[in-house]
């Protein structure tokens, strides 16, 4: 049998169902995320198919590059979709959720890590760092629609913007983590660089280069003499150039990317907010990142069904994943919504659904493959199971309480809205 041929019939087969998918499932307690899985699982225990079926240990550079430009282009389409304009009192829901629940969670996971799973300190802020942060790529049931198409309450536009700039800002920790496996036990010299560079410098050069590479995008866009502008070619490939320049020329200058290509989308945006071709780039970017997250799904499902990572998992990684997701997350984001005015019923949704998801592998392989870790698999085989159980419970849950929630505010969340009802 030509593996070739079947390949490409097998990628031809789910690129299909996963554009009928969501119209089949828009009112089914299920995810596109979870079919993908089970696809991949069924697909890899399949004797017809070359599918390969490998541990993520084996290739880590091959797994950080894929599941690092899934995340970017994520982030791009994350920027676009929002309509509500950079503010502190208008954001105040998302700087909330980056200032006091994602250092809860860092904290909270990293000291479970250790007394569970006894992790020593590299491992358990290695862990700590990459569940921190809400996965953008995985988290669309509850983000923002399209832009200007008037879907921004307050639950969904906090979800989409703490996913959009919590990737970017876990990275100091990673990196820290990093810095403490490869020194002494009692050596605190990396703390002054890791401060001056990795949070202050890297995270300016971050958000200033999003906002330059933004306007000055933004400006070839809409600005220009209207024979020149790249509006007028009404054609959303252009995002995927605007995503790889922001993210590329960020990195060049040692900056994080991923705060960058978030924070030009918006700057994108508020050049000229109410211009049809936002729309011709978001459709364009949700459908290249629909199709990764496709591709790397059925991958994580193939990785499952083979067994060899999961074959770390004990009743620790259970009890483990259990409490990060239904009583770290949870109680962190709860905490950091104390106060803020909104109902407690908005509050819980937006506590619980912190999706984790491909930005937490993409950490571990970045981390993993420069620097010697210990007890390396526990922690793997700890977020893989995380990262299942997320996807399968927020996946079951997201459609019935997202309607509940909009029925409450008498908004039909199966039709879309026009611009200006929200």
């Amino acid at each position: 049998m030509n593996s070739y041929v079947v390949t490409l019939f097998i990628f031809g087969a789910v690129v299909l169902l996963t554009a009928w998918l969501p119209m089949a499932l828009r009112r089914m307690p299920l995810s596109l995320p979870i079919c993908c899985i089970a696809i991949g699982m069924l697909l890899a225990w399949s004797p017809f198919t070359p599918l390969p079926r490998f541990n993520p240990l084996d290739n880590t550079k091959w797994a950080e590059h894929l599941l690092e430009f899934v995340v970017i282009v994520a982030l791009m389409g994350a920027g676009l979709k929002i309509d509500r304009p950079l503010g502190w009192r208008r954001w105040m829901i998302t700087w909330r959720l980056l200032g006091i629940a994602m250092p809860l969670s860092i904290a909270a996971i990293a000291l479970i890590g250790w007394g569970v799973l006894g992790l020593g300190a590299a491992s358990a802020l290695l862990l700590g760092a990459a569940l921190s942060p809400t996965d953008p790529v995985l988290a669309s049931d509850v983000q923002v629609g399209p832009p200007q198409t008037g879907e921004e309450d307050d639950i969904r536009f906090a979800l989409t913007s703490e996913a959009g700039l919590n990737d970017g800002l876990s990275f100091p920790f990673v990196l820290a983590a990093m810095a403490i496996a490869g020194s002494q036990a009692d050596d605190m010299s990396w703390v002054g660089s890791w401060l001056l560079f990795d949070v202050v410098w890297k995270l300016a050069a971050g958000v200033a280069m999003g906002w330059i590479v933004g306007r000055v995008l933004g400006w070839l866009t809409f600005k220009v003499p209207e024979s020149g502008r790249i509006a007028r070619t009404g054609d959303g490939l252009a995002a995927l150039g605007f995503t790889c320049v922001a993210y590329a020329a960020t990195e060049l200058v040692h900056g994080y990317g991923f705060v960058a290509v978030f924070v030009a989308a918006l700057t994108l945006r508020s050049v000229e907010r109410k211009s049809s071709f936002h729309g011709e780039l978001h459709d364009f970017g949700e459908q290249i990142e629909r199709m990764l997250m496709m591709v790397l799904l059925v991958c994580f499902g193939s990785i499952v069904a083979e067994g060899s990572l999961l074959a770390h998992v004990d009743w620790r990684v259970v009890a483990v994943a259990t409490a990060i997701l239904l009583v770290v997350r949870p109680l962190a984001g709860w905490i950091s919504l104390l106060g803020c005015g909104h109902p407690a019923a908005e509050k819980v949704i937006v506590s619980v659904f912190g999706i984790r998801g491909l930005g937490s592998i993409y950490y571990l392989a970045y981390a993993t493959g420069k620097t010697k870790f210990e007890n390396v698999e526990t922690v793997w085989a700890t977020v893989f199971v995380i990262i299942l159980a997320s996807i399968v419970l927020h996946g079951i849950a997201v459609t019935p309480v997202m309607r509940w929630i909009d029925r409450r505010r008498d908004v039909d969340s199966m039709k879309p809205m026009r611009p200006g009802s929200a």
